[in-house]
């Protein structure tokens, strides 16, 4: 039972990191482009079109920068993962066992909660670097939701007129 439940939570702090930021979707000119299309710079795809505007490039730097430091969640979750498996390896008496589990995965728990809120933070700067591009510049990015729709960074009233 131990070691079906400490193969679970490996698999969990493996796949919880996996996240769909490589499906997002912008439409600029009627034409989809993938926001990430590599896995080490996120926002890349958007590069072209946001270095055009100065503040809107050092919006997408500043997104990078802080999405690439992944340092700290990978030395965490290997300290959580040890404690878990040292459990079954390492000959200790019961009480130990159980703080080394208990420990292991109250920090797994602290270290997915912890990189999923600096993620879900970190997002506001693209979305901050899209807005100031919109504000200045054509053509306009607009986002592709999930359910297929297409939905703009942030709120904001335009009227175009063509005759």
């Amino acid at each position: 039972m131990l070691k079906k439940l400490i193969v679970l939570l490996c698999l969990f702090q493996v796949t919880a990191y996996a996240n769909e930021a490589c499906s997002r979707i912008a439409i600029i000119n009627q034409q989809e482009f993938l926001v990430d299309p590599n896995l080490n710079r996120k926002g890349e795809g958007l590069r072209f079109y946001l270095e055009r505007d100065d503040k809107a490039k050092e919006f997408l730097e500043k997104y990078q920068n802080t999405s690439s430091q992944r340092l700290r969640p990978a030395v965490i979750g290997s300290v959580g993962t040890l404690m878990l498996l040292s459990t079954v390896f390492v000959n200790t008496s019961d009480n130990n066992r159980k703080a080394l589990l208990i420990g292991g995965l109250s920090t797994l728990f602290v270290n997915f909660l912890v990189t999923k809120t600096i993620d879900n933070n970190n997002e506001k700067y693209l979305i901050e670097a899209v807005h100031e591009y919109n504000k200045r510049r054509e053509p306009k990015i607009f986002f592709k939701s999930k359910d297929g729709e297409v939905v703009e960074p942030k709120v904001y009233l335009e009227k175009s007129w063509s005759f």
